[in-house]
């Protein structure tokens, strides 16, 4: 085929002359895109900018579902072109080759935007949440003082390790070292309110 380039081209109709323009370099930054997503260097990342940039962002949610990104893109006319070559070599009309590669192409960003949507799901942050402990059982740590009239520890195991929290009570009794409690809220962010 690309033996005597001019030949081969000059033999091609429009359509497949548009569908062979697109495929070829879309193909090359599809595969260049997939050799550095696998070894590290992904094409997505943005450019490294220098200085300071000190920003707290509030509402964060993480990662939404991203249907227009250069990667979905980049695979949508990778498969576009190459479903519509494939369609006109089979002989299929103008029109079906065309509403069958954008399906497809289509097609193609769903999936890549899903893989991505569900990969950033796995992930963790790693922040502690306080609230985590609600209803958790516990061990006293250190004696709680009856009636929220001082402050024990306690030891909970939240989102998967054991970890000290201070605690106050609302029990008429104190709540000796090495009892079991429960947690029913928290007070002040970062203080436990236990009972028996």
């Amino acid at each position: 085929m690309f033996a005597n380039f001019s030949e081969w081209w000059d033999v091609l109709t429009v359509i497949e002359k548009i569908y062979w323009i697109i495929a070829i370099p879309f193909s090359i930054i599809f595969l260049f895109q997939m050799v550095m997503t696998f070894f590290g260097g992904d094409v997505d990342d943005g450019i490294a900018l220098s200085g300071h940039t000190d920003v707290d962002v509030d509402g964060d949610s993480g990662i939404v579902f991203q249907f227009i990104t250069i990667k979905n893109l980049i695979g949508f006319f990778t498969i576009f072109s190459w479903i519509g070559i494939a369609c006109l070599k089979a002989g299929f009309s103008n029109p079906i080759s065309i509403v069958v590669s954008i399906v497809s192409g289509i097609l193609m960003m769903v999936i890549m935007a899903s893989i991505y949507y569900f990969m950033s799901k796995l992930s963790e942050s790693g922040t502690l949440n306080i609230k985590n402990s609600v209803g958790k059982q516990g061990e006293v740590y250190l004696f709680i003082p009856a009636k929220r009239s001082g402050k024990g520890k306690v030891n909970i195991n939240v989102q998967g390790s054991v970890r000290e929290f201070d605690a106050i009570t609302d029990d008429e009794n104190e709540i000796q070292r090495g009892a079991l409690i429960t947690v029913v809220d928290v007070i002040e962010s970062n203080i436990l309110l236990v009972k028996r």
